[in-house]
């Protein structure tokens, strides 16, 4: 996650009405088949992948940052794992800091195109550490959650699309990016864009994107079937990829475990942990490795991932 940047904030209830006229029914007609439920994402994969994230950063100098080798390498292990399930893969690739730079598209086929749900996290970490909180935990449950599609075979009606970001960490660069090079057409038909960035904290909060209602409120009766309570994000607002999309009048919506604020007496009472110490001392860090994450919060976030994605694309 990036310390700042700056932004508009629109807000659009596009993806609330789309989800009333899917939940919604009209008087004497057939109502809607039951959405099946998304399926459990198995944690030990999910770790599977911060383990080789984290091999790759050990092999290529203690990091996986924008414009070194271990970026690419991280690229290259999730587009190889996504040509295997059937996705159809893109490279797009921009410069930033003199380096070059690369985002990773990919697209399951079908499903209407004109109205595209997006799950997306940035894969690049700071050039300190290994970045496997920050953010290995958002890319492995973004991939996983896209591999369980293709496990499931989902038909979903909306068309889905799963992206990793590059040089988030210099400013949102590889989203802004994409973005931008959106025609307004394109980005109209985005019905949500979902962002995962630090998800497995080790000292973590729950915590749940104030930004569109539908897909806010999609995470938050997840966590209440689950009974844990959520709070909204407010430490990293605008800080990460859901950014560049909201500027651009699309719905979007995430989770977040905290990063280097101090979880409080409250929320420890809430939520275990430890009151007083940060929700991740090792932010930005080269102590962010494989040890760097709460397993519980992991498995809970990953789980919600696949949710919101089953849910939101039906």
């Amino acid at each position: 996650m990036k310390l700042s940047v700056p932004g508009r904030v629109t807000a659009t209830a596009v993806v609330a009405a789309a989800s009333l006229l899917v939940g919604g029914s009209i008087a004497g007609a057939a109502p809607a088949p039951a959405v099946a439920a998304a399926p459990d994402i198995p944690l030990a994969n999910v770790k599977a992948h911060l383990t080789q994230l984290q091999s790759i950063a050990t092999a290529n100098g203690g990091n996986r940052a924008h414009g070194r080798a271990g970026y690419r390498a991280s690229l290259d292990y999730v587009k190889a794992r996504l040509d295997a399930a059937g996705y159809t893969t893109a490279i797009q690739q921009f410069t930033s800091s003199g380096r070059t730079g690369y985002n990773l598209i990919a697209d399951w086929p079908g499903g209407d195109t004109d109205q595209v749900v997006m799950a997306g996290s940035h894969l690049d970490s700071v050039i300190s550490g290994a970045g496997i909180n920050d953010n290995g935990s958002g890319s492995a449950a973004v991939l996983e959650t896209a591999l369980a599609v293709s496990r499931a075979n989902l038909q979903p009606t909306k068309h889905l699309r799963f992206a990793w970001w590059g040089a988030e960490e210099l400013g949102l660069v590889g989203s802004r990016h994409y973005v931008n090079t959106l025609s307004s057409t394109d980005r109209s038909k985005i019905t949500g864009y979902l962002n995962f960035d630090m998800i497995g904290s080790p000292n973590p909060g729950y915590f749940v994107y104030d930004d569109d209602p539908a897909i806010e409120k999609t995470f938050k009766d997840y966590f209440t079937g689950l009974g844990v309570p959520t709070e909204i994000e407010t430490e990293g607002d605008g800080r990460s990829d859901h950014a560049p999309f909201k500027s651009a009048g699309v719905p979007v919506g995430g989770l977040f475990t905290g990063a280097s604020r101090a979880k409080t007496a409250a929320q420890a009472a809430k939520w275990g942990g430890t009151s007083g110490q940060a929700f991740d001392r090792c932010y930005h860090s080269s102590c962010d490795t494989t040890s760097n994450i709460n397993d519980t919060a992991l498995d809970r976030n990953s789980d919600a991932v696949a949710h919101a994605v089953w849910e939101l694309s039906s």
